[in-house]
């Protein structure tokens, strides 16, 4: 995906859209803007969100 492009879902061939999601790790929660299709609901997350914030939380929490 070229960079400022916005992602196509795979299903529905729409555009993604901004979305605020929540996550639950290990009983503790964090929420995120991610992308989402508005058609089927599928979430779209790049690669640097998970190996950075989702990364962050879990080793957050494993440590305690």
């Amino acid at each position: 995906m070229a960079e400022g492009s916005i992602p196509i879902c795979n299903l529905c061939n729409v555009p993604l859209q901004p979305f605020r999601a929540d996550f639950t790790y290990m009983g503790r929660g964090f929420d995120a803007e991610v992308l989402r299709c508005p058609e089927c609901g599928q979430i779209y997350l790049p690669e640097a969100f998970v190996r950075g914030r989702m990364a962050e939380v879990e080793y957050a929490l494993e440590d305690k």
